[in-house]
């Protein structure tokens, strides 16, 4: 694949997957190098969110040491937080309609599904920084909903049921970690 090639696909991936096409999502582990992809994007979504939390840190003046480690943190918590949402969604399905996909291929979908957070580091303008938060975080919610929906071949009330638990437990953890890290930080 040439690289005129490989950049018109990828933009077509990352707008299809923004747009919640539900082919993109129902067909999305066929694409070339699906799993990498997803993963990529989870790492970019999390590099984001480390170094907006990184800027906010820099508020409180912290060590060189301090400001590393909590760029760390923070960037792992939404690697953390994606594979804990995706179980999670996969846990619960169990319950409710067995037998469901294995949990591997709920990570492909899930990651795109995370392409809107990409964006997170936006999160630090000023008076903007919450709002922008809020619309992120809701986009990545219909995205999840999107891809539980095409992944799992079931109705929108499902779809939403699990992808909104296990939204909830990463949203309430990852917000537990920033505040833990910047209570650390803090003089």
């Amino acid at each position: 694949m040439g690289k005129r090639h490989f950049i018109r696909w990828l933009r077509q991936v990352l707008l299809d997957a923004l747009t919640l096409n539900r082919d993109f999502y129902e067909h999305s582990h066929h694409y070339p190098a699906a799993k990498r992809l997803a993963q990529g994007i989870v790492a970019v979504a999390a590099i984001s969110h480390g170094l907006g939390s990184g800027l906010i840190l820099l508020l409180y003046q912290p060590s060189l040491f301090q400001l590393g480690l909590g760029v760390l943190i923070n960037s792992l918590s939404v690697i953390g937080g994606y594979y804990l949402w995706t179980y999670a969604i996969w846990k619960v399905d169990t319950y409710i309609n067995p037998p469901v996909p294995p949990y591997r291929e709920l990570l492909i979908p899930v990651g795109f599904a995370y392409t809107p957070q990409i964006l997170n580091l936006l999160t630090v303008i000023p008076l903007f920084g919450r709002p922008i938060t809020l619309a992120l975080a809701g986009w990545t919610l219909l995205g999840a909903i999107a891809a539980v929906r095409a992944g799992l071949n079931i109705d929108l009330a499902k779809a939403t049921l699990l992808a909104g638990v296990g939204f909830t437990l990463v949203q309430v953890a990852i917000g537990l970690v920033q505040s833990g890290v910047q209570s650390w930080v803090s003089p």
